[in-house]
C-alpha cells in the first residue's frame, strides 16, 4: 500500500441557475476510495471551466453542512485553484460527495469541474510521489516534452497519446519527475496517468495564460502543502505514460509541455 493521487472530473450540459449535478468522465467516481480510517484523505484544491459566470459546489453530511458545503463562485473561462493554497479538506471513505453546478443555460454548453484528492495509504496503490528536497538532491536535467491533444467535444477525457509519441529523447531507465506544465489553449483539465501513478490520472487545469502557475504545477502544491506529490516516471514505461483531457464543446486541441526533471538514481533502498 501507499500513497496516491487522483484528479476526478466531472462534466454537465447547458445547466442553468439551478444547480445540476454533474456526469462523472469515464473511470472516475464521487464516491471517495476505500482507506483505512487511520489514513487521511484530502482535497487539495478544485477548479472550474464555465462558459458563463456560474457557481459549484461539493456538498456532503460529512463536510462541514449537506446544505451548501464547499460553495464557490465560477467567473467565465477563468480555469484557476477556488481553494486556498495549501489549504486541503479532510475527506472520508466511501464517502459519496454530492458535485453539482450552474452555468450559462445555452444549448451544448458544456461547463466541466475537477477535484485533485490526495490519499495518504490507498490499498492496491503505491504512487511513486517525491518532495521538494529530493527534487533538488536527485534533480539534473529539465526537459520539455510536447504533446498536442486532439480533445474531443461530449465532455470528460479525451484525445489520450503516449508521452513519447511527439518526442522519445527520453533517457533509458531513467526516473523523471513532473514539476509542471503548459498548454497554448485553454482546457479544463490535463492528465496524465501510468504505472508510476498506480494508473490513476494526476493533472491540473488547462490554463493558458496562467503559465507560472501550471509550470510548477506539482512542485507548488509540494510546497504550500509540505508533502510529497511530484509525480516521477520511468522512462522504461514511456509508452505507456498517457496523457489526455477534458475539453468543452469547442473541442479546441491545446499543445502541452510536460515539464520533467531528469533524476539521479535514488540512493539504495529507496
Amino acid at each position: 500500500m501507499g500513497a496516491a493521487l487522483e484528479v476526478i472530473t466531472g462534466f454537465a450540459t447547458a445547466p442553468g441557475t439551478t444547480f445540476t449535478a454533474l456526469t462523472m468522465a469515464a473511470g472516475n467516481s464521487a464516491t471517495i476510495r476505500n482507506t483505512p480510517l487511520d489514513k487521511k484523505i484530502a482535497l487539495l484544491t478544485l477548479w472550474v471551466d464555465n462558459q458563463a459566470a456560474g457557481t459549484f459546489r461539493v456538498r456532503s453530511p460529512k463536510l462541514h453542512d449537506n446544505v451548501q458545503g464547499i460553495r464557490v463562485d465560477v467567473t467565465a473561462s477563468d480555469v484557476v485553484e477556488l481553494m486556498p493554497a495549501g489549504v486541503g479538506q479532510r475527506l472520508f471513505p466511501q464517502d459519496l460527495l454530492t458535485l453539482e453546478i450552474t452555468g450559462s443555460a445555452t444549448a451544448g454548453d458544456v461547463e466541466t469541474a475537477a477535484l485533485l484528492v490526495w490519499y495518504e495509504d490507498l490499498p492496491g496503490q503505491a504512487a511513486r510521489l517525491i518532495g521538494i528536497d529530493e527534487l533538488n538532491k536527485r534533480g539534473q536535467y529539465l526537459i520539455g516534452v510536447e504533446n498536442t491533444l486532439a480533445l474531443g467535444t461530449a465532455g470528460g477525457y479525451s484525445g489520450e497519446e503516449a508521452v513519447n509519441v511527439e518526442f522519445d529523447l527520453f533517457k533509458a531507465n531513467t526516473d523523471y519527475a513532473l514539476v509542471g506544465y503548459l498548454v497554448d489553449t485553454e482546457a479544463a483539465v490535463i492528465r496524465w496517468r501510468g504505472a508510476d501513478t498506480g494508473n490513476l490520472g494526476v493533472g491540473g487545469p488547462g490554463n493558458e495564460t496562467l503559465r507560472h502557475v501550471t509550470s510548477e504545477w506539482f512542485a507548488r502544491l509540494t510546497r504550500v502543502f509540505n508533502m510529497p506529490l511530484i509525480p516521477v516516471f520511468n522512462s522504461a514505461n514511456r509508452a505507456g505514460i498517457l496523457l489526455d483531457g477534458a475539453q468543452d464543446e469547442n473541442g479546441a486541441d491545446p499543445t502541452v509541455t510536460s515539464l520533467f526533471v531528469e533524476l539521479s538514481p535514488a540512493a539504495p533502498g529507496r
